[in-house]
């Protein structure tokens, strides 16, 4: 009961904003990144709102990697998890176990990424990172990628680059939009969502379900491991005059689930083994909001952007004899935007940002410090952009101020080149940095883990440089080489004679070099096909990076009938050999093994059956491949579900 009384209360929140108030407005209409097209082109000027701090970029004019997943390819492919279609995104891998999933951009690490939700910074600010298996679709969203230091923009946290997802506002995707559906593994997943506009607000609540009975994870194991997630959220925006607009936007997100510990019996023939393990779970708990105005000036050429945002995470484990661990993260953030228009193609922003991050350990037993911890930090931001019929220009400077931490000041320019009609050539260089998170500096788990106070962040320097080309009138194809160094990698050691870990900096470089290939096809009226594969060559201090595949590929082949009476979407994803490391040697000293490759083939199709109300079925792990994302961690094989979605 207690959690559906919070659950009610931010619904209620972000309702009484919403009625009045609505958020900044983006184009919902399906449209695909002209550097790296995943789907169908239909709209010619499709927009980056996470590419600059204020105004939005056409994708045409932005000079990095960028990535936009419409609507619609959601849609198409019947994704619940965002996690699941950031695999045909070139450059990212993914690696999910109960209770933590993780992306990779570029052989980053997963705390190397930034990740927005309607704006809103969301990752753990204890665990330093967001785990995007908590992230459900709603209708309506869309999805942007950033690969590459964006550091620049945002200040840490962005080494590999930005995930940024938008739900749709109520004046894009007006009505009510729900969805139920069931399958096999006790599946029943379901969202409802109402968006509503005026001529001058807009509106929208919406509220999903994930829920299974799950499969089991250990090898040999035969207990399931199920989950539940709940998300409730709202956003809305509200004009009050020709030149001045507030915005605010609230999501709740819960998670709750079984999982496995591993085998710590030294003298088991399945020590370090996953293994079944009754009563233990996990619940992930998080509260977002976001208030912001925006006012207009000199004809609308200089804009001020005034906003306030609050990340508030808990996250429990219990075993059969009750809690085990423990954390609570919290962040306060506020930042002012100022954007001038010096010309139709010169554009200046300057950006501050204030941060507190507060860090609490709750796991009992008094063998940890449970005080609460503080890092405060402001960051200023200073960009230009130039965008001409052929040639377009960026640049980008950043300096943070840090309480704990030495200052930093990152960079990021870019430049594109359209040599042709259908060629663009672009290139960018930019540096980014990642302090050290709570646990590693200050964690400490009794005879396995002691924090170190004297980390330092880690940085990183790259550049990239790409080919766009347009095929005719139905294709495109997007190549482009990347290459990274990262200084004073966090890495974990096992000193003697105790062999108990601790975190260290690296004294030596880490590399991350790798190539990025993407092709959108028509190939006749009803079909089309988006493909996407990913070369990585990541080393740590001379040795492959763990979790990182080399080679990483998917397709996706969509079939539409006329009038968009049914379609039928076929993705085929490959995951290459993956090296990951095993504690399987009683002094915990890790043992690198190799997890096999895999290939996964999903298959979905949906038939409308009145202009309102339509009927799907998916099956996903189609052939049933056996394979783990992590040593040990047995992810499900196939399930089916069949479903109802309805529109008014």
């Amino acid at each position: 009961m207690k959690n559906f009384v919070l659950l009610g209360s931010v619904a209620g929140a972000a309702l009484a904003w919403a009625a009045p108030v609505a958020a900044q407005q983006v184009s919902q209409e399906p449209y695909v990144d002209e550097g790296d097209p995943v789907g169908e082109r239909v709209t010619p000027e499709p927009i980056l709102v996470s590419a600059s701090r204020l105004p939005t970029v056409s994708i045409s004019e932005f000079t990095g990697s960028a990535l936009i997943i419409t609507a619609e390819q959601l849609e198409q492919r019947q994704t619940r998890d965002i996690a699941d279609i950031l695999r045909d995104v070139p450059g990212v891998a993914v690696a999910g176990i109960a209770g933590q999933t993780q992306i990779r951009l570029r052989g980053s690490e997963g705390n190397h990424v930034l990740v927005l939700v309607d704006g809103i910074e969301v990752s753990d600010p204890f665990a330093g990172e967001f785990d995007i298996g908590t992230l459900q679709v709603e209708p309506g969203a869309r999805v942007e990628v950033l690969r590459g230091q964006q550091s620049a923009l945002y200040g840490p946290d962005a080494i590999g680059g930005v995930v940024a997802y938008q739900s749709a506002s109520g004046r894009a995707v007006p009505g009510f939009a729900a969805r139920l559906e069931g399958g096999t593994q006790g599946t029943v997943n379901g969202a409802l969502r109402y968006g509503a506009a005026g001529d001058t607000w807009d509106a929208a609540l919406s509220a999903t379900v994930v829920s299974t009975d799950g499969q089991p994870n250990a090898r040999g194991g035969v207990r399931d491991i199920g989950r539940d997630s709940y998300t409730v959220a709202g956003k809305g925006a509200v004009d009050l005059s020709d030149t001045v607009q507030l915005r605010a936007a609230a999501r709740f997100i819960r998670t709750e689930g079984q999982s496995n510990d591993s085998d710590s019996d030294t003298a088991s023939p399945t020590f370090g083994f996953i293994i079944d393990s009754p009563g233990t779970r996990f619940t992930n708990e998080a509260v977002y909001a976001l208030v912001g105005a925006k006012m207009e000036t000199l004809e609308g050429r200089w804009t001020h952007d005034l906003s306030a945002q609050i990340a508030d995470v808990t996250r429990e484990t219990f075993t059969a004899f009750g809690k085990s661990s423990g954390s609570e993260g919290d962040r306060v953030k506020a930042s002012y935007v100022s954007a001038f228009a010096l010309a139709d193609q010169h554009n200046l922003t300057f950006a501050a940002d204030y941060e507190v991050e507060g860090f609490r350990n709750t796991t009992p037993g008094g063998f940890a410090f449970n005080g609460r911890r503080e890092i405060e930090q402001v960051g200023l931001v200073g960009e230009y952009r130039y965008a001409g019929e052929a040639f377009d220009l960026s640049a980008a400077l950043r300096h943070d101020i840090n309480d704990l931490f030495a200052d930093a000041t990152t960079f990021r320019v870019g430049a594109g080149y359209r040599v042709t009609d259908t060629t663009r050539l672009r290139a960018a260089a930019g540096s980014g940095v990642k302090n050290p998170g709570f646990f590693e500096l200050y964690g400490f788990v009794d005879g396995r883990f002691i924090g170190n106070e004297n980390l330092r962040p880690e940085k990183s320097t790259g550049w990239e440089v790409g080919l766009d080309q347009q095929l005719g009138d139905s294709a495109s194809l997007a190549v482009t080489y990347f290459n990274s160094e990262l200084e004073g990698e966090i890495f974990t050691t096992f000193p003697a004679p105790t062999f108990i870990a601790t975190p260290a900096n690296r004294t030596t470089v880490s590399n991350q070099r790798g190539v990025e290939v993407s092709l959108n096809a028509r190939l006749a009226p009803q079909w089309s096909v988006d493909a996407a594969y990913s070369y990585l060559d990541a080393e740590e201090n001379g040795v492959e990076e763990v979790r990182r595949p080399e080679h990483i590929a998917s397709a996706a082949l969509t079939w539409s009938a006329p009038g968009d009476a049914a379609s039928a979407t076929l993705v085929v994803r490959h995951n290459g050999v993956t090296p990951d490391v095993a504690f399987i040697d009683p002094s915990f000293v890790p043992v690198r093994v190799q997890l096999d490759d895999y290939t996964l083939v999903n298959l979905n199709a949906r038939a409308r059956m009145t202009d309102q109300v339509s009927i799907f079925a998916r099956i996903d792990n189609l052939l049933g491949d056996r394979y783990e994302q992590v040593f040990s961690f047995v992810s499900p094989g196939r399930s089916a579900v069949v479903g109802v979605e309805a529109r008014f």
